[in-house]
């Protein structure tokens, strides 16, 4: 069988153009801020460069950055798995900790792969987010301190795949992860007089389903990064999440928005991932992250030595990316008052 030619131009794409504009014009709605970044010039560009993004960590560190008042909470989600959430959320908060932040990340998961990626042994747990969610235990109890990536982690094992069905019971179920996190912080906040909260960012990976434990997740949040491939699938399966982030807006968090949508896996020799790549500029704009995570072996290998990619390979291409991500996603907290102030 002889292979297909590949597509020619964006007009192949399976998206149209007219879904992708309503999709583009659903999610701006949900964006909250309008930034003034650059946009890459190409599907095949990247943020920084090898050696740029390399001293991103001692610039980051040595700049003297106020730190924010308040912790961002960012939920990683996407209902299409095997698009790289939990790589994201394991390696960014390697990477903001890298960068001298205070990160925290909760491992919504039943499958506990972030646990397990921030090299926890998931089945040692007697208290998890399990137990938070249920009302049990605080955030301050659970937490523990990942041994390889220098971050905080809120465990998750299967004990977890439980808690949807205990939580149909209970009242304000969609809330107890966002009531659970305040009182953390605010016992946390309560310790510290006149200096920056414990934490810079609270990252919430969530399973790979609109399920309720990632109704909770959105709930808890201010902003959802969206990790998808160049690929139809992907598309399709950013439309229903948009969808569903405009209903928890309107009747359970007012303040969620769009953080941004992050390509991964990207194959630069793929034409199909090149014109997808080059849609989601044109229609997405600064909702689209510059940095692009390639597909890259020390990204796949990590997980299995429970290690962040930034520790096991710290030049490889998925390290430097994740390193790029996390420096764009402080420059564009940092431009936010400027651009909010100009407008």
């Amino acid at each position: 069988m002889s292979a297909a030619g590949p597509p020619q131009g964006a007009n192949s794409i399976p998206l149209g153009n007219s879904e992708a504009a309503e999709l583009a014009n659903e999610a701006a709605s949900l964006g909250g801020r309008h930034l003034a970044v650059e946009q890459p010039q190409g599907a095949n560009s990247t943020s920084v460069g090898s050696n740029e993004a390399a001293d991103l960590t001692d610039k980051s560190a040595s700049s003297g950055r106020a730190r924010p008042a308040v912790p961002r909470i960012i939920a990683i989600a996407n209902q299409k798995g095997g698009v790289g959430k939990t790589t994201t959320a394991v390696n960014l908060a390697a990477s903001l900790s890298a960068m001298k932040r205070r990160v925290l990340l909760i491992d919504l998961d039943p499958q506990g792969n972030a646990t397990t990626g921030a090299g926890a042994d998931k089945r040692s747990f007697t208290n998890t987010v399990y137990q938070v969610l249920l009302g049990e235990k605080k955030i301050a109890d659970v937490r523990v301190v990942s041994p390889t990536g220098g971050f905080d982690l809120v465990p998750s094992n299967r004990e977890l795949a439980g808690a949807e069905i205990e939580l149909v019971d209970l009242p304000e179920r969609e809330t107890r992860l966002k009531d659970a996190l305040a009182e953390a912080l605010s016992q946390m906040r309560a310790a510290i007089t006149e200096v920056a909260p414990d934490y810079d960012f609270i990252l919430l990976d969530c399973p790979p389903s609109l399920s309720l434990l990632t109704l909770n997740g959105l709930c808890a949040a201010d902003s959802v990064l969206i990790p998808m491939q160049c690929e139809y699938y992907a598309l399709e399966g950013l439309s229903d999440l948009v969808q569903t982030i405009k209903k928890v807006r309107a009747h359970l968090n007012p303040t969620l928005e769009i953080e941004g949508l992050l390509r991964t896996m990207y194959d630069p020799r793929n034409t199909l991932a090149q014109n997808v790549a080059a849609e989601l500029e044109r229609h997405f704009g600064d909702k689209l992250y510059r940095t692009i995570v390639p597909r890259n072996v020390r990204l796949a290998e990590a997980p299995s030595h429970g290690i962040p990619a930034l520790q096991l390979e710290p030049q490889s291409k998925g390290a430097l990316a994740y390193l790029a991500l996390a420096g764009e996603i402080l420059r564009r907290m940092e431009s936010a008052p400027a651009a909010e102030k100009a407008s």
